[in-house]
């Protein structure tokens, strides 16, 4: 599974220095923070929406959207994928509400 992020990491870095008139995730880059903030934001609400009402499908096809946004950000922000896998590795097998509790006292 990692290994389709991690093919996906790569094109998306190589799209820093793609044309922003050529490529979507270029232009993405170029208009900054808020832009992709926005996309995100806008994919979660429809995962959302199709999580309500939609079919399997298309909460699936939302939920890939999503992904690959905030796979943008991360690579916008120089953030490599494998530090968000290595977080959830870390929190396997611990209590969400311990994890939870864990941030409120070293946070």
């Amino acid at each position: 599974m990692s290994d389709v992020l991690t093919k996906l990491e790569e094109v998306l870095v190589s799209r820093k220095t793609a044309d922003p008139d050529t490529s979507y995730v270029a232009s993405l880059y170029q208009a900054g923070d808020t832009k992709i903030l926005k996309k995100l934001g806008e994919e979660a609400i429809e995962v959302i929406i199709a999580g309500q009402s939609e079919t399997r499908e298309q909460v699936v096809y939302e939920m890939a959207d999503l992904w690959f946004h905030a796979l943008v950000l991360l690579v916008h922000r120089g953030i490599p994928v494998s530090e968000v896998t290595d977080e959830l590795t870390r929190r396997f097998g611990v209590s969400g509400i311990e994890e939870k509790a864990s941030r409120a006292t070293n946070g």
